[in-house]
C-alpha cells in the first residue's frame, strides 16, 4: 500500500508574474494542479511547509494528498523550480492521479548490505551505482516510495541489472519492454585498478591535444607540397 502525505493548499486567484512575485514576498509558493478530468487550478502553499517537505525523499516519489479546504486531491509532484542561489522554492507543478489508471514515475533506489557483501569487504574492489532511481509503472495504490537493492551477495565482477530488481507486486519497469539492450546495469563491482585505468583513459582522451609545433610542421609540409 502506497503511503500518502497531506499538504494544505489554498486557491490562488491572481495570476501573472507580478502576482507570483508578491506571493513569494509574502512567504508563499505559487503552484498549479493539472490532469485528470478537471481543469487546471492555480494554488498556493506556505513556503516554510514546502521547504520542510522538500527535504524528505517521499515528497518527490510518493502520492501526496493536497487539501484544498477539505477537498482532497491525490497528486504527484512533477516539477519544482528553485531559485538559482537562494534557499527558495519558486514554483511547483502537481499532476492528479486516478485510482484506476496506471502512472509512470521515478522512485529512488535504496542500496542495502553493501558493506557486508564480499565485494564491499574486499580492499581493491570498487562498487559503482550506475543509477540512483528507476522509472516504474503501476497503479497509484501500488506505488512504492523506493525500491530496495540488496547487495549482500555482490562479488567482484558481478553486475545487477534492471531485470534483477525485486519489485513489489503490481509494479513494472517500462524500459524492459524495449528489449535486452535496455536491461542496463544498476550496480557494478569491478577491480579498483580497472576502474582507475578507465578513468585515466577518459581523462587522457579528453585532454589530448596536437602540439603547436606539430601543427606548424604539418602546415609547412602542406605548403611545400603545394609548390
Amino acid at each position: 500500500m502506497a503511503t500518502t502525505h497531506e499538504i494544505k493548499v489554498q486557491r490562488r486567484e491572481d495570476e501573472g508574474k507580478g502576482a507570483s512575485r508578491r506571493l513569494r514576498h509574502s512567504g508563499n509558493v505559487p503552484a498549479i494542479v493539472y490532469g485528470g478530468d478537471l481543469d487546471p487550478v492555480s494554488i498556493q502553499l506556505v513556503h516554510e511547509d514546502v521547504l520542510l517537505a522538500s527535504k524528505n525523499e517521499w515528497f518527490y516519489s510518493s502520492i501526496l494528498d493536497l487539501n484544498l479546504g477539505g477537498d482532497l486531491q491525490k497528486v504527484l509532484l512533477r516539477d519544482m523550480q528553485r531559485h538559482p542561489y537562494k534557499q527558495q522554492i519558486m514554483h511547483l507543478d502537481f499532476q492528479r492521479v486516478s485510482a484506476d489508471q496506471a502512472l509512470r514515475t521515478s522512485v529512488p533506489l535504496h542500496f542495502l548490505n553493501e558493506d557486508k557483501s564480499p565485494a564491499g569487504k574486499a580492499a581493491d574492489v570498487v562498487i559503482t551505482h550506475e543509477m540512483n532511481e528507476v522509472e516504474i509503472s503501476c497503479l497509484p495504490q501500488d506505488l512504492p516510495e523506493y525500491v530496495e537493492v540488496d547487495l549482500g551477495e555482490l562479488k567482484l565482477g558481478d553486475a545487477i541489472h534492471l531485470s534483477d530488481l525485486k519489485l513489489p507486486q503490481g509494479v513494472g519497469i517500462p524500459e524492459l519492454k524495449f528489449g535486452k539492450e535496455h536491461d542496463v546495469a544498476v550496480v557494478i563491482a569491478r577491480h579498483g585498478r580497472i576502474e582507475a585505468a578507465e578513468t585515466e583513459g577518459e581523462e587522457a582522451e579528453g585532454s589530448a591535444e596536437v602540439p603547436a609545433s606539430k601543427v606548424d610542421e604539418d602546415a609547412g609540409k602542406s605548403a611545400g607540397d603545394d609548390k
